[in-house]
């Protein structure tokens, strides 16, 4: 019990902590998201703390990322105008991003002759993290393994996205934010709004239909062919 109580304070202390140096000194390599789980798997492997010690003291805060992610209603309300102007292109966007990132993962995943099991872990990488190991989970791959890959894609996201906007002068904050949010999803999204209110809502949207069209999709995620 006492075990469980540090754990889940201690991660929101250093969350926190992460979380206000980011905001002084805005650098990816400074990210909360990157920052956080660093600094905790160095404390648990000095501490010898299993993570199932660590994980049944900190299960709320997964939990918690469900109610998180229906909070991006509330931008989606405020620009509900811009995104039924642009639903169309929006739209498009993300299914074609979504489809892109699944079939990407196991093509390239089989040429590279990795483990069925791990690239059915990968594939869903691009979405949230709680639909992503829902998604994993039901075709075959790790959950654990899945939410490492999610973090890893959004960092990846956050720091290419804003680079590869400026590289390729994309000016349209529809496009800026179906590509953030369909390729990094939260963390694009963050991003997003750092950008821009319009640019950040896109990003949501964009993160929720990718979601929603990858947890459609799963039945049938397990049949891709894998070279």
């Amino acid at each position: 019990m006492i075990t469980g109580l540090i754990s889940f304070f201690l991660t929101i202390i250093i969350y926190y902590g992460a979380k206000w140096c980011y905001a002084r000194r805005p650098k990816v390599y400074l990210s909360p998201l990157l920052v956080t789980p660093i600094l905790l798997v160095a404390i648990l492997s000095w501490t010898h703390l299993s993570y199932q010690e660590y994980h049944a003291g900190t299960e709320l805060l997964s939990y918690l990322l469900q109610p998180a992610t229906v909070a991006f209603a509330i931008p989606l309300y405020k620009y509900s105008a811009v995104l039924k102007r642009h639903a169309v292109e929006i739209a498009a966007g993300v299914l074609s991003g979504s489809v892109a990132a699944v079939f990407s993962t196991a093509l390239l995943g089989g040429w590279l002759h990795v483990n069925p099991q791990m690239i059915h872990s990968l594939i869903p990488h691009s979405v949230t993290t709680p639909i992503a190991m829902g998604v994993s989970e039901r075709i075959g791959g790790v959950p654990t393994l899945t939410a490492v890959f999610v973090i890893i894609t959004g960092l990846a996201g956050a720091f290419i996205g804003p680079w590869l906007i400026r590289l390729l002068g994309i000016h349209s904050e529809v496009a800026r934010g179906v590509l953030l949010g369909t390729s990094a999803h939260g963390a694009g999204t963050s991003k997003a709004f750092e950008i821009s209110q319009v640019a950040g809502t896109i990003s949501s949207i964009s993160m929720i239909l990718a979601a929603l069209i990858t947890l459609c999709a799963a039945p049938w995620m397990d049949s891709i062919p894998i070279p």
